[in-house]
């Protein structure tokens, strides 16, 4: 059957649509058939942002995406502002 829709998150201050993966991990939307998650693997967390497809009618994560540790992930919203700052110049 089709991945279902969640009900939005409110574990946090801020409500957060999400649906459930193929394996059971919260997927969140961040642009057509793109999705960022959360996983574990060999005791360690990894954030995955990861480009899903359709396989007869059920989304299955593709090749295409990146894994990071949680010192990765860190490091990357550390950096945000400054990201933010280079994009905004590039317009």
């Amino acid at each position: 059957p089709p991945a279902k829709r969640a009900k939005p998150n409110d574990e946090d201050s801020g409500a957060v649509a999400s649906k459930t993966g193929p394996g059971g991990e919260r997927l969140y939307e961040i642009g057509k058939s793109r999705y960022v998650s959360v996983s574990e693997f060999k005791g360690k967390p990894y954030i995955n942002i990861r480009e899903y497809y359709e396989d007869k009618g059920v989304e299955k994560p593709g090749k295409k995406g990146i894994s990071l540790t949680a010192d990765q992930w860190d490091k990357l919203k550390s950096l945000m502002n400054q990201v933010d700052k280079d994009l905004k110049k590039s317009k």
